[in-house]
């Protein structure tokens, strides 16, 4: 048998005229007409090679393969039902569920863990794996094994959905007996020594040099090249929480998104200043697989981070 060339309706047919025994009731049940249904059992009896229904004692009396068929039809039908249902809502309050979350320091600090910290005493059940991009690769992504991405990305896959979290605009973060805050004009930037921070993407980066202004380090310097300037980078690393130890020292500037330099001076002695040239805001974004688009857990996750992320003031 062709499963392709079957209509699945006439399961229900079946199912139906097995316990009414009556092509008349069974009609009336399904509210279709008795020719109509007639003809159902004679397709049925084609598709069975078995009469189903058989007349004795003034009564239709069901054969021994329609008895047998009876239970896995039933079956059949109740997983059809099923598949077919609309999902259930998802309930944080009662889910048990772990989302995983890749993201910079910058985002750890500055949304996924304030963000963490407002879910833990509202949903018992929702638990969080935060993982760095060093930990993820694009196949993780597109495979749906991790939940949501948050970064500024250079490129995307078409196929990923994403949206846009917000746009955070830069500072200089310093210690406070920093000389540059005397002036903070362009010249005392470029005599500074500077920490430079960069993460975006997933995967592992590969090293750079400060060799020359013709190699692309990070958004800050590309700002600066339009000006044709480059600045005197002492420190690398790829860890924006780092800046706030290393601007312990008097003579070191750290280039921040504007919403990490002002966490980082709720717990230090440092002070923001402002950028002495123009740079493009950084824009963070949330993308996620094709896979999990319509998962009802992850539309709230989506939902839940996107609110939240508009009360992480900038300014």
């Amino acid at each position: 048998m062709n499963i392709r060339n079957v209509d699945l309706n006439l399961l229900v047919y079946l199912n139906v005229l097995i316990d009414e025994k009556s092509v008349s009731k069974a009609a009336n049940k399904l509210a279709l007409t008795q020719p109509a249904m007639s003809n159902a059992l004679k397709r049925l009896r084609d598709l069975f090679d078995d009469p189903l229904l058989v007349r004795a004692a003034g009564s239709m009396t069901p054969t021994a393969k329609a008895m047998h068929l009876k239970p896995e039809v039933e079956a059949l039908l109740k997983m059809a039902e099923a598949i077919t249902q609309p999902s259930e809502q998802f309930n944080p309050a009662t889910a048990e569920v772990t989302f995983r979350i890749m993201a910079n320091d910058y985002i750890e600090s500055t949304l996924i863990a304030p963000f963490i910290t407002e879910q833990l005493t509202k949903n018992l059940g929702v638990n969080f794996d935060v993982l760095s991009p060093s930990d993820v690769n694009l196949q993780d992504m597109e495979k749906g094994t991790i939940d949501l991405a948050i970064n500024r990305f250079n490129g995307l896959p078409r196929s990923f959905h994403q949206a846009s979290v917000w746009r955070d605009n830069y500072c200089c973060l310093t210690h406070p007996k920093n000389t540059f805050l005397q002036h903070s004009s362009l010249d005392d930037y470029l005599q500074k020594e500077h920490i430079w921070v960069n993460r975006a993407g997933w995967g592992p980066e590969a090293a750079v040099t400060n060799k020359s202004g013709k190699q692309k380090l990070g958004w800050v310097d590309e700002a600066l090249w339009q000006l044709e300037q480059t600045r005197k980078i002492r420190v690398f690393t790829r860890h924006y929480m780092i800046a706030s130890l290393l601007c312990q020292s008097e003579q070191l500037i750290a280039t921040l998104p504007r919403r990490q330099a002002k966490l980082l001076t709720t717990h230090t002695n440092l002070v923001i200043s402002p950028v002495p040239f123009q740079i493009v805001p950084i824009e963070v974004k949330m993308i996620w697989s094709p896979l999990l688009h319509h998962a009802p857990a992850h539309q709230w996750l989506r939902r839940e981070l996107l609110e939240f992320a508009k009360t992480v003031a900038d300014r």
